[in-house]
């Protein structure tokens, strides 16, 4: 009588056994890319910049309210790989973003 509900996981943070289930739900939700203001980030979807963000090797500014359209997300949930018009291959910190 096994049962996904009874499946236990040690965790090492912890020290305790926990259910699979639960560590399985934190993880999903560790994963989750946000924005500035705390909202769920996903590919296509279009960002606007909360501050004026100098971009290095370009020597141009990109200026608050400049909306980005089309991220991609990275392997990395601080970071966010994008377009714009004057800047290709530009990452941007998901601290400096708001989804639009």
């Amino acid at each position: 009588m096994s049962d996904q509900n009874d499946d236990y996981v040690y965790d090492e943070a912890t020290g305790e056994w926990r259910p699979a289930s639960e560590i399985a739900a934190e993880a999903a939700k560790a994963s989750m890319v946000r924005d500035a203001a705390g909202n769920v980030l996903v590919d296509g979807d279009s960002v606007v910049l909360v501050k004026d963000l100098k971009v290095k090797g370009a020597g141009q500014t990109l200026k608050q309210g400049t909306v980005i359209k089309s991220i991609r997300l990275t392997e990395n949930p601080e970071e966010i790989d994008c377009r714009h018009d004057a800047i290709k291959g530009l990452v941007l910190r998901t601290e400096f973003v708001r989804k639009r």
